[in-house]
């Protein structure tokens, strides 16, 4: 009899294992480094096998890990081949030349924008002013009420230009322009002669523009002019002064650097005016541009290769100091700062405002 109620207590036992499970020593182990009072509870009731929750009912227990233990990293985020741009970042570099040229296919096809500077110098002063074509006239006012009478050193000089597109092709990449640049030399503070324009040059111009759009290394061709140009000043003999000419340019430009080309052919070279022009204007010029943090740089040459003579013209314009207008430093030397002084040397530096410089857009 005593070895069949040993026999059901044992059976009784095995039937109550599930609700009387062995404890789970790592889980004891685990559930200190339980922080919240009633989760590290939980996890003490579980492990020592006091309750028995169902399998879908079971829900993982944060566990703290020790302050030594390192930090789990982070899931990488998906990295596609191909990375994103900033919009900034991608646009490329606006081209000077087809900014200033309006080769922008959405630019109005019929426009009016600035040409060469427009600027106003209000002291520029001469280390040899040329009053040899004026020798006549100071004869007679030195006879009569000014026997001193002569030309300033400082002068104020001043240049407007433009340019109108009448014509181009859907893609702007092929445009008929006209254009007029005038200049004056005006003696402002010479009271003795009464303040006169001492020069004015016209020069009227229409030319075909076409972008090539073709690199050259590390720089890409542009810009092809090609036109007719007069130059005058406008007045009778003896002081008449004037040529008309075929002009060509070539632009080049990298980033923020462009280089201009112009060669010329002299249709008519004004007769008994100025018969040996092109000995001191040359067959053409050079112009270099540099902009640097919205100031701008250029340095022009020409010269006749025969004949040693030409000239060079460096400017300075800074960024806009009120509203639109920057400051604008020019200097130069050589021969030809105007019409009537084309045969005549002089160095000569002025400092005014201007509203463009080369290759600029407004």
């Amino acid at each position: 009899m005593n070895r069949s109620l040993f026999a059901l207590f044992a059976l009784a036992l095995a039937g109550s294992a599930p609700a009387l499970a062995q404890p789970d020593v790592q889980g004891i182990t685990a559930c200190a480094n339980i922080i919240a009072d009633t989760e590290r509870l939980a996890c003490y009731d579980r492990a020592s096998g006091r309750l028995a929750e169902p399998a879908h009912a079971r829900e993982p227990v944060p566990v703290a890990l020790p302050s030594d233990a390192p930090a789990a990293r982070p899931m990488a985020a998906t990295v596609t081949d191909t990375p994103t741009l900033s919009a900034a970042s991608a646009a490329p570099p606006v081209s000077m030349i087809e900014n200033a040229w309006g080769f922008d296919p959405a630019s109005s096809r019929y426009t009016i924008s600035v040409y060469r500077p427009n600027y106003l110098l209000v002291a520029n002063y001469s280390d040899n002013p040329n009053e040899a074509p004026f020798d006549a006239l100071f004869d007679v006012i030195n006879n009569s009420s000014n026997p001193d009478a002569g030309l300033d050193s400082t002068e104020a000089e001043f240049q407007i230009s433009f340019k109108a597109r009448v014509w181009a092709t859907e893609d702007r990449r092929l445009g008929v322009w006209v254009a007029y640049t005038q200049q004056s030399q005006w003696q402002l503070y010479n009271s003795d002669l009464s303040r006169p324009f001492r020069e004015t040059n016209y020069q009227p111009e229409v030319m075909v523009s076409y972008n090539p759009h073709v690199s050259l290394g590390s720089f890409r061709w542009s810009l092809f002019n090609l036109g007719y140009n007069h130059q005058s000043n406008g007045r009778t003999d003896p002081i008449s002064r004037s040529w008309d000419r075929v002009i060509a340019e070539f632009g080049i430009e990298r980033d923020n650097f462009a280089l201009l080309v112009r060669p010329w052919f002299v249709t008519d070279d004004g007769g008994d005016d100025n018969p040996d022009i092109v000995d001191y204007m040359g067959h053409g010029d050079i112009t270099a541009v540099y902009k640097w943090h919205e100031h701008s740089f250029t340095l022009m040459g020409r010269g006749n290769v025969s004949t040693g003579k030409g000239a060079g013209r460096l400017t300075w314009t800074t960024p806009p100091l009120l509203g639109p207008l920057r400051g604008y430093v020019a200097a130069f030397s050589g021969y030809g700062e105007s019409m009537i002084d084309y045969n005549w040397h002089q160095n000569s530096i002025g400092f005014g405002v201007a509203l463009n410089d080369t290759l600029d857009r407004m």
